[in-house]
């Protein structure tokens, strides 16, 4: 799942005519790169949730449905259902009679284009029975204190002592945790209820029930004009 529906108010105003994950990052919409690179080992299944501006998505990617005809782009449209976004745990939830019983989920304002969506790290999580796996990385200049900690068995920690890094908003889940007894919200959320992920993440981690790696590739939250100038600088 590609995560497409925010306003993006501080990437004004740029957003303001274009959905920020339609924004070209080195000659290509920024939503595209990580649709190359999850379809480079072998993912052909992707759900996108819309919201602001959401009617330009599809048309927006129409060229890269066009050149990819093995795979099947599935929109859930959050703006049009309810009239606004609903966050990322309501988002997935929203979407979840699409997804599968396992399944990533990601940013589109978010430029890693290194990384490796590895078949291997999905069995690997499939296998040990945990609800999420999320990557972190360094904290940028604009998250300097972290969200998460991280032992040295892998698990990641809702604690603010010792080192923490940034969520790089790149996970593996698995659907019980957007399910009773974690996640109150019904599959499909027909309410439109909005829900943030970070207090979700924080009580399956306090139950041990997330792990974590840390990321430390080129990766930027494309969130202002003045990133977006910087990576088109260095192409």
């Amino acid at each position: 799942m590609l995560l497409a529906a925010g306003r993006g108010m501080r990437m004004r105003p740029l957003t303001d005519h274009t959905p920020k994950p339609l924004l070209e990052v080195r000659g290509k919409p920024l939503l595209q790169w990580p649709l190359d690179a999850l379809h480079a080992r072998g993912l052909r299944r992707f759900v996108i949730n819309t919201a602001w501006l959401g009617a330009q998505v599809p048309p927006g990617l129409a060229p890269w449905a066009s050149r990819h005809p093995d795979s099947e782009l599935l929109y859930s449209h959050e703006g049009e259902d309810f009239g606004r976004a609903l966050e990322t745990a309501g988002g997935i939830a929203r979407a979840l009679p699409l997804l599968g019983d396992v399944f990533w989920v990601l940013a589109g304002d978010v430029f890693a284009p290194g990384f490796d969506f590895d078949p291997q790290a999905v069995e690997r999580f499939r296998a040990s029975g945990r609800l999420a796996h999320l990557w972190l990385v360094p904290n940028p200049a604009h998250n300097p204190a972290g969200d998460f900690g991280l032992d040295g068995q892998g698990r990641a920690l809702n604690t603010r002592e010792g080192p923490r890094w940034t969520f790089s908003t790149i996970g593996l889940y698995r659907r019980e945790l957007f399910q009773d007894p974690w996640c109150g919200i019904p599959a499909g959320n027909p309410q439109g209820v909005v829900a943030p992920l970070a207090p979700l993440l924080r009580q399956a981690m306090d139950a041990g029930q997330v792990s974590a790696g840390l990321y430390t590739g080129a990766w930027t939250d494309v969130g202002t004009p003045e990133r977006l100038a910087e990576l088109n600088a260095a192409a």
